[in-house]
């Protein structure tokens, strides 16, 4: 059979359309094995494949062998029915990766907003469990500092004069520290920080503005927020939970064509690469 071939499979009563070449991904697999007619379970009716198995599963399948990873929803609990169905189908590979079902699931993240007010400046401290969350979020918060003159300092909006941005502190992996607003400088000079939070394109000078819209950013990206409380009655520091399910990134198994290795090993490395 052409590795372009069109195949149609009836899995349970549920038809699907591929390629011969999809499905021989994996040549020892069972699925290779059916296009030659070399396989009792599987039935040529009507010039389509018929097996006797769970067909809503067997979505999952083949998009492991459309893209060789392994993408669940969020709320999939089937795993260990899932894993039945690929090692009845030879895809040990899938097998292996579904054995090990806590790179799969979902993970509860944690972000908190830690938030001040100090006469004319407000300050930011964000802590998240997640490291890689935070240097997103990182990557679209810029702050932009720039004079400003004793009349104009309570503009809510930048003067014409050239901003610079600043780079955010960064004390650890897992959180960031920043701050709008103004200081005195010298003369009737005041130095004022903006913040800008990518998509929203404007440059924010008043901190209970820049917390609403870093509020709106969060529920946006999947966040709900979950407890407000202050930690520091005396410094007034309001600090803000929030909480999401991250899915994890989709797992990939590489094809080693090198003799003696197995799809089993090749599926592991795989997994341990994409846990850095």
């Amino acid at each position: 059979m052409s590795n372009q071939e069109v195949v149609v499979l009836s899995v349970g009563g549920v038809r699907y359309v591929t390629r011969a070449s999809t499905l021989q991904q994996f040549p020892e697999s069972r699925l290779a094995r059916m296009l030659n007619c070399d396989d009792g379970e599987f039935k040529l009716v009507n010039g389509e494949f018929f097996v006797d198995r769970d067909g809503a599963l067997f979505s999952y399948i083949m998009d492991f062998l459309r893209t060789l990873q392994v993408s669940l929803p969020t709320d999939f609990s089937d795993y260990q029915r899932l894993r039945r169905e690929a090692e009845f189908y030879g895809l040990h590979p899938l097998a292996d990766l579904l054995s090990q079902e806590h790179l799969l699931k979902p993970r509860l993240e944690i972000l908190e907003v830690r938030f001040s007010l100090q006469e004319m400046q407000a300050f930011f401290r964000i802590f998240g469990s997640c490291s890689s969350t935070v240097e997103a979020l990182a990557e679209q918060i810029t702050v932009f500092t720039g004079q400003q003159s004793g009349q104009s300092w309570s503009s809510p909006f930048p003067s014409q004069k050239t901003l610079v941005p600043l780079p955010l502190e960064r004390p650890s992996h897992h959180d960031m520290v920043f701050q709008c607003g103004t200081e005195y400088s010298a003369g009737d000079q005041f130095v004022a920080r903006y913040v800008s939070i990518k998509p929203d394109n404007r440059k924010l000078i008043n901190g209970t503005n820049v917390l609403g819209l870093l509020f709106h950013t969060l529920l946006k990206d999947g966040f709900r927020l979950i407890s407000a409380r202050t930690v520091a009655s005396e410094e007034k520091v309001e600090c803000y939970s929030f909480e999401r399910m991250k899915r994890p990134s989709g797992l990939t198994v590489t094809v080693n064509q090198t003799p003696g290795s197995s799809g089993v090993a090749q599926a592991r490395r795989g997994q341990m690469q994409k846990g850095k």
